[in-house]
């Protein structure tokens, strides 16, 4: 079946659950009208539909592989990556000053999740393009950024990141990659990265590559650490690419999805590189890029989701199996119907989360309020972690509607699984984004999350004359999160750490309650038996998971490594 972006969604999120009217009401994004908005989603759906969509397969069938040195990607992979370059879709947010739409982060959000459903393997490339802009952006010196963020906003060169070593994963601090100075401004970085997506292509000028390294002087952890700019071929003084540096891929890793994705092990035998941001500065500079990647990622997996969706619901309204009423067709029968309406039901749970976490990036961008930059950092770890299990869930479920046909390779439904899972992994964990939402952005002593249970709140009140038991329900859900975020704040870290996952995942259900509650009273009945559905059977989801955030670590730390074992 062909993919169709869900253009009317994003259009209705943005008219009236999220909140996207205070953005273009700004100076810095008043560009932003409705018109050019429906001409972004229009054409960025038309390229999604029309070129990346046919990818999708052959990039599975046919993966990236390497070829004597030379990274061969996938067939019809480099037309794909002109038509997202030559349409400015990489640097939509950049700024204008350095070539870019200067657009807000809320409609790179939607083109990124539409490009991400229709070939989610080609679409990462131009993703850590946009991490890596932004990290220049704010981070580099201005003779980096003349040479780097043109062509970088262009599509003509790419952009990576590279911190996962061997021994350093999600412990950064643990890496052994060295730099040292050469005396003449660059450096010469010397050691091994693994995992790094898109480390090279046979379509692109340049693959530029940001690496964590640790100078001689850089102390152990995470404090001496050092970002550097190290380009696959070397610029010349006029920014043309001249000498091919000291690094290498030295292989491709065989995955379970994302064939289309190159993912490489590069070694640096004292590459020339130029330092990014101060010395020992590097994951300062780092985390700029990983969390516009975070979001990215969480959209990654919406996009999946919407995927994954598309072709179940395909399937279903055409296959016949057992005696159904209606149609005849297997989605008349009820637990087929419940599959889809939990996969649709949280996919537009995901989706407005995805979009209020960019809605805040563009208002802290267009304001420097503090309250909306606590607001968007506090998102992000949510709309990372729940939009990737959506994505995985949704795709599961797919796999499910299809029945033993979801099993067969043939008819597509388990490539969106296997694509899918990473996501959960990549740009920190899920496990790591609950980690840090219970502790860095409950630092405040909770003032960003009630500051957000107070706007779900005064929501439900107002819906409490038209839409009263739907409104009943979110507002108590709110209430109790609120009572547990309380509790949570005034624990230890064991504690809070023990509970992290399901608190991220029940705060999660009750926006996703506040979005529906917003949905059902602007939209037509559709919107409204939607919303009743969540509401009823998916929003309760968060007493369960509260109770469990409550249990804390006692019993779990109780459980000895060899009762594990026994």
């Amino acid at each position: 079946m062909p993919y169709r972006a869900p253009v009317s969604d994003y259009r209705f999120l943005m008219e009236n659950v999220v909140g996207f009217a205070q953005v273009t009401a700004t100076e810095r994004f008043a560009e932003a009208t409705p018109d050019m908005t429906d001409a972004i989603l229009t054409e960025a759906a038309k390229m999604c539909e029309e070129v990346l969509y046919p990818l999708n397969r052959s990039g599975d069938l046919h993966p990236a592989h390497l070829d004597n040195g030379v990274v061969r990607t996938a067939p019809g992979f480099a037309g794909g990556y002109k038509a997202i370059a030559e349409g400015g879709w990489i640097g939509m947010s950049a700024s204008p000053e350095i070539g870019g739409m200067g657009l807000p982060m809320t409609l790179t959000t939607t083109v990124n999740e539409m490009m991400s459903s229709a070939c989610l393997s080609l679409q990462l490339n131009p993703l850590m393009t946009q991490g890596q802009i932004e990290a220049l952006e704010h981070h580099a010196s201005d003779t980096l950024k003349d040479i780097y963020l043109p062509k970088l906003i262009s599509g003509a060169w790419c952009g990576t990141m590279n911190l996962t070593e061997p021994q350093a994963g999600s412990d950064v601090g643990a890496l052994r990659a060295k730099a040292e100075s050469n005396g003449d401004g660059t450096y010469a970085i010397t050691g091994q990265k693994i995992y790094i997506s898109w480390a090279d292509n046979d379509f692109t000028e340049n693959v530029c590559h940001l690496v964590l390294a640790r100078l001689p002087d850089g102390v152990a952890g995470t404090k001496g650490i050092s970002l550097f700019m190290v380009p696959k071929l070397i610029p010349d003084a006029d920014g043309t690419p001249g000498a091919q540096n000291d690094l290498r891929v030295v292989s491709l890793e065989h995955k379970m999805g994302l064939h289309g994705s190159p993912t490489a092990v590069m070694e640096y035998s004292g590459a020339t590189g130029w330092l990014v941001g101060p010395e020992h500065g590097g994951m300062a500079a780092m985390f700029t890029m990983m969390n516009n990647a975070r979001l990215g990622v969480g959209v990654q997996g919406i996009g999946a989701a919407e995927g994954a969706y598309q072709h179940a619901l395909s399937y279903a309204m055409e296959r016949k199996q057992g005696k159904a009423s209606g149609t005849g067709t297997i989605i008349e029968h009820a637990d087929v119907r419940r599959m889809l309406a939990s996969m649709k039901a949280d996919i537009f749970v995901a989706r407005a989360i995805a979009l209020m976490n960019a809605v805040a990036i563009d208002m802290a961008v267009a304001t420097g309020d503090d309250a909306w930059q606590a607001r968007a950092a506090f998102l992000t770890p949510i709309g990372k972690a729940f939009g990737t299990d959506v994505g995985i869930e949704v795709a599961s479920t797919g796999v499910q509607v299809h029945g033993g046909m979801g099993f067969i390779e043939e008819t597509g439904a388990a490539q969106y699984s296997r694509d899918v899972r990473v996501t959960a992994i990549y740009e920190g964990t899920n496990g790591i984004q609950a980690m840090d939402l219970v502790a860095r952005k409950l630092m405040d002593g909770g003032e960003a999350a009630f500051a957000i249970l107070d706007e779900i709140e005064a929501n439900a009140d107002a819906a409490k004359g038209t839409l009263p038991a739907l409104a009943k329900a979110v507002w108590n859900s709110a209430e109790t999160l609120r009572e547990i975020t309380e509790w949570l704040v005034e624990q230890d870290l064991t504690d809070r750490f023990a509970g992290a996952v399901p608190y991220l995942r029940a705060f999660a259900r009750v926006l996703g309650g506040h979005a529906h509650l917003s949905a059902a009273m602007a939209g037509d009945g559709a919107r409204v038996r939607l919303a009743a559905f969540y509401i009823n059977s998916l929003l309760p989801e968060h007493g369960a998971l509260l109770a469990q955030t409550r249990e804390g670590a006692t019993d779990l730390m109780a459980i000895t490594a060899e009762d594990l074992i026994s």
